[in-house]
């Protein structure tokens, strides 16, 4: 799924369930080789939690707010805040260890 401003409010703060948000931008090398980690984290997702992705470029008022230095960060969202962070490339297993996936 595709964030914007349009839909960040009902996506994610909204959601009753956890929201994993992939900050990234399309010309950015290391979020391009966690584009698969990602994509694999939605496919176990199993209802227990959704991914959604946000484009730095697009909605930098978004990333600003959430204090988005570097990319790729991902942040989970729990009941609307931020619970967990994890920033740059790493294993699909280190992602979901520091993000409690």
């Amino acid at each position: 799924m595709e964030l914007t401003k349009e839909n960040f409010e009902a996506e994610v703060l909204q959601s009753e369930i956890p929201v994993l948000v992939d900050f990234y931008a399309d010309w950015c090398g290391p979020c391009k080789m966690m584009s698969p980690v990602v994509e694999a984290l939605g496919a176990q997702a199993d209802g227990r939690y959704k991914v959604a992705k946000l484009n730095i470029d697009e909605e930098m008022e978004i990333a600003v707010r959430y204090g988005v230095m570097s990319i790729p960060t991902f942040i989970l969202f729990k009941e609307g805040k931020s619970a967990a962070t994890a920033i740059g490339s790493m294993s699909e297993e280190e992602l979901k260890n520091k993000l409690g996936l």
